[in-house]
């Protein structure tokens, strides 16, 4: 202010001065009015420059002045560089807060008043088949044509979420989207997505599970509460008790083996994955499948040809009594699914690549294919009165392929109906090593039985 106030004073006695010496008293006074209107189109092409500055420049583009231009034109250029600041932190968030909701795995629609689309991120353009260049600016209610959908939006309540099917769903792969609106600002919506196709899977199977364990459980218990009362009712010679407490025996076993395999399910899933440190022969493995697939043979009164093959000589890392298990299941349900004087090769074979494969081949009916995806599920049974005959529970095969999958293991399954069915286990090469030394009679070569 002080600069401006001498300039202006400045601007007014040097020309007046000077012409007060040159023509006097007139001139001192067209000297001032000479000074006065300079000064003041200095003065405007000065705030010209920074009103040009303002309206058109950039902040790094300021014109040098001094005084009070000059101090106003900074103070504006700190200014207009906060206010970029701020701005540039500002769209910064913004786009930190976009891409967490495009990262998001549900699906984030925004719509205003009318129900267009403002923004959506990828995941909700997967889920509601939206196009994000064609789509934006469009009723929603154009693009999502469900019935279920439609009422919902036209109810106007959104206290729950609704479920529709997918645009790319497919009978054989179906595909269910939860979604749910959120009203907020003024008439615009918020509408979630989510795909609940898993969580609905797992209720099914959930429901499927508890349905299957309650009839598996109650059949037996039937039993045993029918010749409970009749043992307390009617007196019975020492033959019939006898024959009737050999069944309740037989029903008590099949429900202490169906609790087991329950209880070794809830294992698997419920510890970690198995280490290195701990090596099997595989010649113990062999040989204990061999001795459990005659016993067997011989419990079940089917005259069996059991041929079991020498493994090779390596040790296998892993959990012994879970290995185990997988194998014995696989040799039990060739067992009990062969008819009796049919043929059960148990095999072993090295892979070029160090992995090793254990392999359980029977003369059994086969199965079809539309069965063998399913064989591994829970209680999933081909044919439910055979597998009633032959006392499974429906879960062994669901064993084998939870131990598989701790060990990074491979289970593969071939069948043909009327011939009969072979089930591997291909073993990764880092769970296998060669063993130093002989097993002796353990590592024995293939033989051929015929239980009595």
């Amino acid at each position: 202010m002080f600069y401006r106030i001498a300039s202006f004073i400045a601007a007014l006695v040097i020309p007046g001065v000077f012409a007060w010496l040159v023509a006097g008293e007139r001139g001192a006074i067209v000297g001032v009015a000479v000074g006065a209107i300079g000064w003041f189109l200095l003065d405007l092409v000065r705030g010209l420059r920074v009103l040009g500055w303002l309206r058109y420049g950039s902040p790094g583009q300021m014109p040098e002045l001094r005084g009070l231009w000059g101090e106003f034109a900074d103070r504006a250029r700190r200014a207009l560089r906060a206010r970029i600041q701020e701005t540039d932190d500002v769209q910064q968030r913004l786009q930190h807060f976009l891409s967490a909701i495009q990262a998001s795995p549900n699906g984030v629609v925004l719509l205003d008043a009318e129900g267009r689309i403002e923004w959506c991120n990828q995941t909700a353009a997967e889920h509601l088949g939206i196009d994000v260049d064609r789509d934006m600016e469009q009723l929603i209610g154009n693009l999502m044509r469900d019935p279920v959908f439609t009422a919902y939006y036209a109810s106007n309540d959104f206290s729950h979420e609704v479920v529709v099917v997918a645009r790319g769903s497919t009978p054989t792969r179906p595909v269910k989207i939860s979604i749910h609106l959120h009203p907020y600002g003024h008439g615009r919506k918020l509408l979630l997505s989510r795909d609940i196709t898993g969580v609905e899977q797992a209720e099914v199977m959930r429901r499927d599970f508890v349905a299957n364990v309650s009839h598996e459980i109650r059949t037996p218990l039937t039993v045993l509460t029918g010749f409970v009362e009749t043992l307390q009712s009617i007196p019975l010679d020492a033959d019939e008790r006898s024959r009737y407490l050999a069944m309740m025996s037989q029903q008590a076993h099949r429900m202490q083996t169906l609790v087991n395999d329950l209880l070794t399910l809830s294992r698997l899933e419920g510890s970690p994955p198995p280490g290195l440190a701990d090596w099997t022969p595989a010649a113990l493995f062999a040989a204990q499948c061999e001795e459990e697939g005659r016993a067997l043979s011989t419990v079940l009164g089917k005259a069996h040809q059991v041929i079991a093959a020498a493994p090779p000589p390596v040790e296998i890392a892993g959990a012994p009594s879970e290995l185990q298990s997988a194998m014995s299941n696989l040799v039990s349900n060739a067992i009990r699914y062969t008819p009796s004087g049919g043929r059960i090769e148990i095999r072993w074979a090295m892979h070029g690549d160090g992995r090793i494969e254990f392999a359980v081949r029977d003369s059994g009916p086969g199965v079809s294919d539309e069965h063998l995806p399913r064989l591994t599920e829970r209680f999933y049974r081909v044919d439910r009165s055979r597998s009633r005959e032959t006392g499974g529970t429906g879960l062994g095969l669901a064993i084998v392929k939870h131990v598989v999958n701790r060990h990074g293991a491979e289970l593969k399954i071939e069948s043909v109906v009327g011939v009969g069915s072979t089930f591997s286990i291909v073993l990764p090469a880092s769970r296998v090593r060669p063993v130093a030394t002989s097993l002796g009679s353990a590592a024995r070569p293939a033989t051929e039985s015929q239980p009595g």
